[in-house]
């Protein structure tokens, strides 16, 4: 299969020290490409005539954009004003720089959240725009849905290489255990820790414990994002994800036994749950060659790891 990337490219990481993007940028350093890097107080990725400047100086050969504003069902209700502004904020500045810098090859990381919250199981990439959004995320969701119709007008106006991944819901070290902003996994982990620290012998979780999520280890994003970068280019985003999924009480009691708490979990079902399933279907990634390596044991156990080798905090 012809590659799109060529050897030795240098590839612009926007989000270098967030989850998906650290794992991309290692991934990337680790097939012998140059990773060009700016931190937050470098470039403000907001600013979009300061990241056309960067872009135009550096003139990449590619353009990774993960970097975004992301969170939890409680950081989206708290803060939808910046879920909505600073990821449109950011994929205008990105897309648009590239372009003016005449950047050919793009990758965006779009999210499973875009697609309805009643979209058929295993959702496929049609299924996007086919029915209401789930209102807990609606602001981000609809921030990346703008980043993929972008993405398309610079392809179908001016013939770019620009191209779009939809991630499952990610997890690994580096994640976010902050506990006013996390997504259920390192949540979740950081809750049930701190009850085995403390000695005690029930933990009361958000929701039913009924929905049914899907899990993917950051390093099998990254591997997933350098095969897009390398061989695919269509209009089509593209599913990124394991091909299973399981309960959110089954993920609680499989970070349980991972963290060694062996009490009682209960649920507060007057918190919300979100969408009942996001299951994605990943058969066209997988005609690539695709497929995930870490199973969810392994990796709760050294995203754990990385997480107790943290300060406390």
């Amino acid at each position: 299969m012809e590659t799109l990337l060529p050897p030795n490219a240098r590839i612009f990481v926007a989000g270098h020290r967030g989850l998906a993007g650290s794992a991309i940028a290692a991934e990337l350093a680790g097939a012998g490409h140059e990773v060009i890097t700016r931190t937050r107080e470098l470039l403000d990725l907001r600013d979009a005539e300061a990241t056309e400047s960067f872009l135009r100086a550096t003139r990449p050969d590619a353009v990774v954009l993960a970097a975004a504003r992301v969170g939890g069902i409680m950081a989206n209700a708290m803060e939808p004003v910046a879920f909505i502004e600073d990821n449109l904020r950011i994929q205008l500045s990105v897309i648009a720089g590239a372009h003016a810098a005449d950047v050919n090859r793009l990758l965006f990381l779009g999210s499973s959240c875009i697609y309805p919250r009643l979209a058929p199981q295993p959702i496929p990439e049609e299924a996007l725009l086919t029915g209401p959004l789930e209102p807990t995320n609606e602001p981000y969701a609809l921030a990346k849905i703008a980043g993929i119709s972008q993405l398309r007008s610079y392809r179908r106006q001016y013939g770019r290489s620009y191209v779009a991944a939809m991630p499952t819901n990610l997890y690994g070290p580096g994640d976010n255990f902050d506990p006013r902003t996390a997504h259920v996994l390192p949540a979740l982990l950081r809750r049930l820790d701190e009850a085995r620290r403390d000695g005690r012998d029930e933990v009361t979780l958000w929701g039913s414990g009924t929905p049914r999520r899907e899990f993917l280890h950051s390093r099998d994003l990254a591997r997933a994002c350098l095969l897009m970068l390398r061989v695919y280019d269509e209009e089509l985003p593209l599913n990124v994800g394991c091909g299973a999924d399981l309960s959110i009480a089954e993920l609680a009691d499989a970070i349980a036994s991972v963290v060694g708490f062996r009490g009682r979990i209960g649920w507060d079902t007057g918190k919300p749950d979100g969408t009942p399933r996001k299951l994605l279907d990943i058969s066209r990634l997988r005609a690539l060659g695709f497929e995930p390596h870490v199973p969810l044991a392994d990796g709760l156990a050294d995203t754990y790891a990385w997480w107790r080798e943290r300060p406390a905090g």
